[in-house]
């Protein structure tokens, strides 16, 4: 059985956004906003309060599903791909946003952890904004209903929100948050 990997971004912002676009994260070229995307996660933050950015899967498998079922923008990675580049491109196919870079941002790595089912995600995280509004995810397709529907395309996030670490906590994965954990002491230490 081949071991599955994924790799991801976990975007932070500390207190309010500066707006779109803000810390050199750019929607991608010939990226349209989905639009009417309301942040989850409520209002503004208070000046320097820790957010993280997370996405909701897409999908009807999902749909009625919130706490436990978000996560960081993340994807697949074949072996021998290199992990952070790999989840950089998977941040920009799910958030529609090519994520900031340095000097503007400095990756954090935050190692890895695995998930219920076994897969092995390895994590960064980028200082960085964005608008929730403007966030665009790539699709996939299934049949819809199982057996008797037609083909049908979804987003593979269907929506991304700030959120305060306990939060975010509350609505991500269980296993994914030792990211936040993670972020927090670097932040504290450094």
């Amino acid at each position: 059985m081949t071991q599955r990997i994924s790799a991801g971004i976990l975007l932070f912002r500390r207190g309010a956004a500066a707006g779109a676009g803000a810390d050199g994260v750019e929607p991608a070229d010939g990226v349209e906003p989905a639009g009417g995307g309301e942040p989850a996660g409520g209002g503004a933050a208070p000046a320097g309060a820790l957010e993280v950015l997370l996405g909701h899967p897409g999908g009807p498998f999902f749909a009625g599903r919130d706490l436990g079922a978000w996560s960081i923008p993340k994807g697949e990675v074949a072996l021998g791909e290199d992990l952070y580049v790999e989840a950089r491109r998977e941040f920009e196919e799910e958030t529609g946003h090519v994520p900031p870079a340095p000097p503007a941002a400095i990756p954090i790595p935050l190692g890895s952890i695995v998930q219920k089912g076994g897969k092995i995600v390895h994590a960064w995280a980028l200082e960085g904004d964005l608008d929730p509004a403007t966030a665009v995810s790539n699709t996939f397709s299934m049949r819809w209903p199982p057996i008797v529907g037609a083909m049908t395309a979804f987003p593979e996030i269907d929506r991304v929100a700030w959120f305060a670490p306990e939060e975010a906590r509350r609505r991500m994965k269980s296993a994914q948050t030792p990211f936040i954990d993670r972020l927090e002491e670097v932040l504290r230490v450094g």
